[in-house]
């Protein structure tokens, strides 16, 4: 059974930047990786997602202001956020897939099954 856990949460101003982490139990090579967050009242939503390979998806939202990035040989995977700004408030959770190939995880990015789950670290952003 795969565990994931979350780490590098917390509040800093808007432009502030924040570095979350996911550390997987499991062996997650030819694993789909991703980072969900769900603000209060809202839907949980698609933030990023990276394939074994490297490649990256990001959500309009964040894209040239988050990276998603990860080490295979540490089973871990990262979020540097910048340029945060209050509408990124919200609890982070990472995820990951059942192995797949790296072509399926980057044709499908969100839409991938995702198997495991984190149970979230909280980002808030004050202005």
């Amino acid at each position: 059974q795969v565990q994931l856990q979350e780490s590098g949460g917390g509040s800093v101003q808007s432009g502030g930047s924040l570095r979350l982490s996911c550390a997987a139990s499991g062996y997650m090579y030819r694993c789909c990786m991703g980072w969900f967050r769900q603000a209060p009242g809202k839907e949980r939503e698609g933030v990023a997602t990276i394939s074994s390979g490297g490649e990256s998806t990001y959500a309009d939202s964040v894209k040239g202001r988050f990276t998603i990035s990860r080490d295979n040989l540490k089973n871990t995977m990262y979020l540097q956020m910048n340029s945060l700004k209050p509408e990124d408030t919200a609890m982070y959770y990472c995820a990951a897939s059942n192995p797949f190939t790296q072509g399926v995880c980057v044709a499908r990015g969100f839409g991938v099954p995702w198997n495991y789950w984190g149970q979230g670290t909280q980002v808030t952003v004050s202005s």
